[in-house]
């Protein structure tokens, strides 16, 4: 079976991609910070879902300068709710190098750039062919899909050794002319058109070039690996009330949700309850003692590599002084003041429950 010719695929994706293209409102910018910004929010998360936070963070950072300015809590709460806040973090720290390293300009070369914090092989790649023209590659979950297919690759899609075998094929096929077009090309079509359950092959404009197409073999491609399945933990925490105010735990800068407000608590231990659990982990962070009142609400809420659900109780302040065992701040806040902090996803979902 003779591969497809990358030219052809080139002039048919390209033409395609003109006519078909969604309207997004990255494209409308040739700035490098907005086409940055909107690759960042764009990991591991929908367009759909991305778009009123993209508007929302460069309304309030619109050049990488004033996002250098701001404080971490209020990157923090423009992002709150987006999730993947390591993300946001590293976005922080890299506008900051680039107004004290870079003269405030962002790089246009890929190695410096991919010295930046959050700066990887996909979102050097990205900036560097759209904001400046570049010939680099973009290789992420739709590209991997419209590859393994279009070439019948059997190399699975969801193991880190991939990425190389694919990472060289994406740059054989990539027309240089134009590459950030083509790169937004190619990920608009498994977007779109080469998704992942039910592929839209009658009104694909490679049909005729792809080999899963020509052999029947569409089920087979993209190859996976199975994984494991994802554990669920259980969590109980604890809304402390104490003279008409909550107590509220900032987590460390680093690791899952760091730098975000929560209310007190933890995982549960192996046979004991959330009651017992609620207790025992405020008692840890915090250094009170406090006491059930009552129940409120399980949330259930997933990560990337776990779920958990979370049995939220009232409490109120029996006695103890404040003494931090892995949180870094706390604030005994009004409910009215609630607004002023960011929050994780999890605590979101239950906040607007909350009654004093």
């Amino acid at each position: 079976m003779t591969p497809p010719c990358e030219m052809t695929i080139q002039k048919k994706l390209k033409a395609w991609y003109e006519i078909h293209q969604r309207k997004l409102p990255w494209r409308e910018s040739r700035d490098p910070f907005a086409i940055w910004v909107s690759e960042v929010m764009l990991q591991q998360t929908q367009v759909k879902t991305v778009i009123p936070y993209y508007f929302k963070f460069m309304a309030a950072f619109p050049l990488v300068k004033d996002l250098a300015a701001a404080d971490l809590e209020s990157v923090l709460k423009v992002w709150e709710g987006l999730g993947y806040y390591a993300r946001a973090r590293n976005l922080h720290r890299a506008a900051i190098l680039v107004t004290t390293e870079f003269e405030g300009e962002i790089p246009d070369q890929f190695a410096p750039f991919l010295t930046l914090p959050g700066v990887g092989d996909y979102i050097a790649s990205a900036v560097q062919s759209i904001a400046f023209g570049h010939p680099h590659a973009v290789v992420d979950g739709n590209v991997k899909r419209v590859l393994a297919r279009l070439f019948c690759l059997k190399h699975p899609v969801n193991q880190a050794a991939s990425h190389k075998p694919f990472k060289l094929l994406a740059e054989t096929l990539l027309e240089r002319t134009d590459p950030g077009t083509f790169n937004q090309a190619v990920m608009e079509l498994g977007a779109l058109v080469c998704t992942p359950g039910n592929p839209k092959c009658d009104i694909c404009p490679l049909a005729d070039e792809c080999l899963c197409l020509k052999t029947n073999t569409l089920d087979q491609f993209p190859v996976r690996v199975s994984t494991k399945p994802v554990p669920t933990r259980a969590i109980a925490v604890g809304i402390i009330r104490k003279n008409g105010q909550l107590l509220i735990t900032k987590r460390k800068l680093d690791g899952l949700l760091g730098g975000l407000w929560e209310f007190p608590g933890g995982k549960l231990n192996p046979d004991e309850n959330s009651p017992a659990a609620c207790v025992r982990e405020i008692r840890e962070e915090t250094g009170l003692e406090v006491k059930i009142d009552s129940f409120l609400i399980r949330i259930k809420h997933a990560y990337t590599h776990f779920k958990i659900e979370m049995d939220v109780f009232y409490c109120h302040y029996v006695s103890g002084q404040i003494d931090l065992n892995g949180p870094i701040d706390y604030r005994w806040i009004r409910i009215s003041d609630i607004n002023s902090f960011p929050f994780p996803k999890a605590n979101l979902k239950f906040i607007p429950l909350i009654k004093m």
